[in-house]
């Protein structure tokens, strides 16, 4: 099972990815990432927060990629997740929020 960052753009998730030393860490990101990255499986492109279906959309694509843990490092994205908490815990999904 993987490990979902998000906010692969930023400093903090190169750093959590560093601290949790996990073989299984996929970084993502809902804003523009580089083509190469996402073309050599690095990085993945997410979801909107703005989207109405949000957190049914990051359920599937969690249960397409075999994602066990998801650490939301932006605010609207941990906001988002944390109202659907129950729905991803009865996948055995887990939420970190930070």
């Amino acid at each position: 099972m993987s490990i979902l960052i998000t906010s692969a753009n930023s400093a903090a998730a190169y750093q959590l990815k560093s601290k949790l030393n996990a073989d299984q860490v996929i970084l993502g990101d809902y804003e523009e990432l580089p083509a190469l990255m996402l073309k050599s499986g690095a990085m993945i492109q997410l979801p909107n927060p703005k989207s109405v279906s949000y957190s049914h959309q990051m359920l599937t694509l969690c249960l397409d990629k075999g994602i066990q843990t998801v650490y939301p490092l932006r605010e609207e994205e941990a906001i988002l997740l944390k109202e659907s908490d129950q729905l991803f815990k009865e996948y055995d999904i887990n939420i970190v929020y930070q």
